[in-house]
């Protein structure tokens, strides 16, 4: 197989994927050693390869059998929107009117976690199909995706896509000289990962945030964390200090004032068009900065809260802009007769910012953003594929955003790029309405607190009170055993609300022991081991 020039990252040599499968062997047996011996119900421990092909069974009419089939992928990412922000999740005060049609025309997933309570390691799960704590990402502004992770748009480049990303990257750095954003530049240069070494053929992105309105400005005076109403006279303003970013590796200068989703959605139509046009499959990866702070809304949407205090007003407004753009999009999609066979994804990267009072909603759950509990890692999603997928169906089947890879995969009848350990599984048989539970659990990690959810069951446990943890790093993997853990049951108290911890110590002890197989797993990865070149170590 002829090595693609994407293959070559930051001037070293990469590999095909023939040579990675044929290099990389790791599956980590010691820690699926550890999950086999635990002995809890529905535990089925089998290399995940396997298991995927064994998912295939009964499905293929979901998956795409020609080249000629091969659908389109449009996965779309807010920013710190919250579970309650979205008409389709009962909202009744920000108006999502095209996201709400997308959910009659789709399917809600109302069980949908982001990877970690917090950006950047949930963006590296949706194009890995692994946990953050593998690669390095573990949380916002810190590390970077590895050279020696293979990312979707890398494999789907294989397979004649067209790949594109616009919009918040926050996997890395986008220059090694020019300082902007959080850390572009020489202080950040050994973080230097931008998409266009990550697969991605055509690039609008940032680094990090910026303002959701006039997204190159800020205002000269009173430009709070939180926000700010829109500036009327650009000679009050001065420039924020991000910048986005093309496949080139240069600046973009033109068309960036108005609204950010629309900024966004003006280079994500064309690359449609392009490739509709070409007749060539695409993935687009859209991820709005929506609504992270410093959140900023033009006069018309700013003007649809007009009762509303600044701060709400601006992030309602915002979120509305947003969801037009989404609509836009669906449009073109129609326009162009590709949007029967795109499957067009929406989520969020984790729960609300800021306190209860904050604008943004977790809805009836527990916790907002940086927390464990549902309202900080459980999302809005919704999957539209017209084509495939049931209009006005919902299912309550626990997926994470490091189920995208797989499916995606599974779709194309590709099995997946090398025998490493994927935490994310196919949803090809929730499409289809053909599996309501989860073959394994999902585990979560994120400066020091640890979960893992079942289909019914939930542990949590917190550092203790005063303990200082860092996020960029693993608690010791001797200390769970001896850490305090809650258990909540999310199909009869989904808010998280009594620790029943105390009546099923042995379903604690298993779920722990589970736990700490799979952390197990996570550290041999955070070493290097899945990698098979030396130059890929972290």
């Amino acid at each position: 197989m002829t090595v693609d020039p994407l293959f070559e990252r930051d001037g070293r040599k990469g590999w095909s994927v023939q040579r990675f499968e044929e290099q990389t062997m790791n599956t980590h047996t010691d820690a699926a050693a550890g999950l086999a011996q635990i002995g809890m119900r529905r535990v089925v421990v089998i290399p995940f390869l396997s298991w995927l092909l064994l998912s295939w069974t009964g499905v293929a009419d979901v998956r795409a059998e020609t080249a000629a089939d091969r659908p389109n992928f449009v996965l779309m990412m807010c920013d710190d929107l919250g579970w309650g922000d979205t008409g389709f999740n009962g909202n009744r005060v920000i108006r999502t009117p095209s996201l709400d049609a997308m959910a009659k025309s789709g399917m809600v997933f109302r069980r949908f976690y982001a990877a970690s309570a917090v950006c950047s390691p949930t963006r590296g799960s949706v194009l890995t199909g692994r946990h953050p704590y593998r690669y390095g990402v573990t949380t916002a502004n810190t590390g970077h995706l590895r050279s020696g992770e293979l990312t979707l748009a890398e494999l789907l480049r294989e397979l004649g896509y067209a790949t594109g990303h616009f919009g918040k990257w926050h996997l890395g750095t986008m220059s090694r000289t020019v300082v902007e954003s959080n850390r572009g530049g020489p202080r950040g240069a050994k973080n230097f990962a931008p998409p266009w070494i990550n697969g991605f053929q055509v690039c609008f992105s940032t680094e990090a945030k910026l303002p959701t309105y006039d997204p190159m400005w800020k205002p000269r005076q009173g430009a709070g964390k939180r926000g700010w109403d829109f500036i009327a006279d650009r000679a009050q303003a001065e420039l924020y200090g991000t910048h986005y970013w093309n496949q080139d590796a240069q600046q973009v200068t033109d068309n960036l004032d108005g609204d950010d989703s629309r900024v966004i959605m003006d280079r994500v139509v064309p690359f449609v068009q392009r490739a509709a046009q070409q007749k060539q499959p695409f993935l687009a990866v859209v991820w709005f900065h929506t609504p992270h702070l410093p959140v900023v809304a033009g006069p018309r949407h700013a003007g649809m809260y007009a009762e509303h205090d600044s701060y709400p007003r601006n992030y309602f407004g915002c979120v509305t802009a947003m969801d037009e753009q989404v609509g836009r999009l669906r449009r073109v999609l129609r326009d162009l007769g590709v949007s029967e066979n795109t499957l067009l994804a929406f989520c969020s990267d984790n729960g609300p910012e800021g306190k209860a009072s904050a604008p943004g909603s977790a809805g009836r759950f527990r916790g907002r953003k940086r927390d464990l509990y549902e309202g900080g890692i459980r999302v809005p999603a919704v999957v539209e594929w017209p084509q495939r997928v049931a209009a006005g169906s919902a299912t309550d089947y626990p997926a994470v955003t490091s189920d995208f890879l797989p499916t995606i995969l599974d779709i194309l009848q590709w099995k997946l790029p090398a025998r490493r350990p994927i935490d994310g599984v196919s949803l090809v048989p929730v499409l289809a309405q053909e599996q309501r539970q989860r073959p394994v659990p999902i585990g979560f990690e994120f400066a020091g607190k640890l979960a893992l959810s079942d289909n019914r069951y939930k542990i949590v446990s917190y550092p203790p009170a005063g303990t200082a943890r860092s996020k960029k790093k693993q608690a010791p993997q001797n200390a769970i055993q001896s850490r305090t853990f809650e258990l909540y049951d999310l199909l009869e108290d989904p808010g998280e609300s009594r620790n029943i911890a105390e009546h099923h110590p042995q379903l604690v002890r298993d779920m722990v022991l589970r736990l700490s197989a799979w952390r197990k797993s996570c550290q041999v990865s955070a070493g290097g081991a899945d990698y098979p070149h030396s130059d890929s170590q972290p």
